[in-house]
């Protein structure tokens, strides 16, 4: 028998108690130092829920009779969602290849590429819908480049992280036979990265009917112009109707995404 099955194996220490202890109370404190700060308390809450319950009362029943007219503005909504996820889906991939460094090998390239992208997404979907609606006036067209700009900037992120990590082998084989870039691209990288950006295509329709329902809150176009004017005027019960509505078209479409996302990966 050799020696090394009579040598025990190395155990590896936990880490002191006291260290985990710390960790939690540092942790403890700053939720609690924050939420005094921003006045964020169990007090809040619970003196809220009165009128918290006075709301949903009066959205309780909802008015089933305004539904036909919520429809063709629901139907905006997911029209301006699916172009500006389908052009900023376009349009980040040929950043999310700038972006990449097995793709892109030269880092003057690369770093400001990835620098304009993180600051797209700095800025929120919302106020991206406040800019347009200040440049082109109050409509859909507004939502839909509010739309199309954070589509942009997820889907070229999500996806140029996905071609950083695929399989290298492709890419030394064709390199080694003397392929070109354009040819490296074609049938190395898009192939192995495909299945991903589409998943990740998917995602931002999800998100984006989201989004695009509340961005009428600020002129943008969709069913978000109607919850706006149904809140102005207290009217609570249509406006519980329009949540319900929406409720129910993400979640059919969440399925459906979801389903399709399964077969691609």
């Amino acid at each position: 028998m050799s020696a090394n099955t009579n040598q025990a194996s190395p155990v590896i220490a936990a880490p002191p108690r006291y260290k985990r202890y710390a960790t939690w109370a540092l942790f403890l404190a700053l939720i609690i130092v924050c939420s005094i700060q921003t006045e964020v308390t169990p007090y809040q809450l619970i003196r809220g829920l009165p009128q918290m319950g006075f709301l949903l009362g009066e959205m309780v029943p909802p008015d089933w009779s305004y539904l036909p007219k919520i429809w063709e503005p629901m139907v905006e909504t997911i029209q301006i969602a699916l172009v500006g996820t389908m052009l900023g889906g376009l349009l980040a991939i040929p950043f999310a290849l700038l972006c990449a460094y097995n793709v892109t090998s030269n880092r003057w390239v690369a770093m400001p590429v990835r620098l304009i992208l993180n600051l797209v997404r700095t800025i929120p979907d919302l106020l991206f819908a406040a800019i347009f609606v200040a440049v082109f006036g109050i409509g859909p067209f507004a939502g839909m480049l509010a739309i199309l700009f954070f589509s942009f900037g997820l889907i070229a992120k999500l996806t140029f992280e996905a071609i950083e990590s695929i399989d290298p082998g492709p890419l030394e084989a064709m390199t080694a036979v003397g392929a070109n870039k354009l040819q490296l691209i074609v049938f190395a990288v898009l192939p192995q990265a495909m299945p991903y950006y589409m998943s990740y295509l998917l995602y931002a329709f999800e998100v984006n009917v989201r989004a695009a329902s509340v961005l009428g809150l600020v002129g943008a176009g969709g069913i978000g112009l109607l919850l706006d004017r149904s809140l102005g005027l207290f009217r609570y019960d249509r406006a519980a109707i329009i949540i319900l509505l929406t409720l129910a078209v993400v979640l059919v479409i969440d399925y459906a995404s979801t389903v399709v996302r399964r077969k691609l990966l």
